[in-house]
């Protein structure tokens, strides 16, 4: 890794976006954020609207649902990115039948090339149930297997349940 690489991980809803947003703002650098959500209802829609407006003004926004390591790509050494999140950009190339592996070893290029400090916002999805369906259990095997590929290249780990954050992995740890 040419810059420092954090990886936060929860489940849903568990305040992992906020603390990474903090951090990034913490920074004092340039903010950019890689979006991954696609809205194509209006809750997701409304969600997207939340995110947007509880991160407030600062904030640069690179639209990138499947294409992450050309958004790495545009960054510059003054910028800290926040790539919220890996969980919405393996979903994307899942349902757009995109090769997994290639996708995550590009990105995974992309992320040690990559001049800025990036923060990335993940799910962490192994501790339920096993999916009842091929395609829920292909989801759950890739995110866990992605969790693991960014967690090695990471210098800090993070885990956020309830809104509290843990570091897992890193220098204070």
């Amino acid at each position: 890794m040419s810059k420092p690489l954090t990886l936060v991980l929860g489940g849903a809803a568990s305040g992992k976006s906020a603390f990474a947003e903090k951090r990034v703002i913490a920074s004092g650098s340039n903010r950019i954020y890689i979006a991954t959500a696609q809205a194509f209802d209006d809750e997701m829609r409304a969600k997207i609207a939340r995110h947007i407006a509880m991160r407030g003004d600062g904030w640069t926004t690179i639209e990138a649902p499947m294409d992450v390591a050309g958004a790495l790509a545009r960054t510059t050494a003054q910028d800290n990115v926040l790539f919220d999140c890996a969980t919405l950009w393996l979903t994307n190339l899942l349902l757009a039948e995109a090769d997994i592996a290639r996708a995550t070893d590009g990105l995974i290029r992309a992320l040690r090339a990559c001049p800025a400090n990036v923060t990335i916002v993940s799910n962490e999805v192994g501790q339920g149930i096993v999916p009842d369906n091929a395609l829920a259990r292909q989801f759950r095997e890739a995110q866990g297997r992605l969790n693991i590929q960014l967690a090695e290249e990471a210098a800090d780990v993070f885990q956020v349940i309830a809104g509290i954050p843990r570091q897992i992995k890193g220098a204070e740890t």
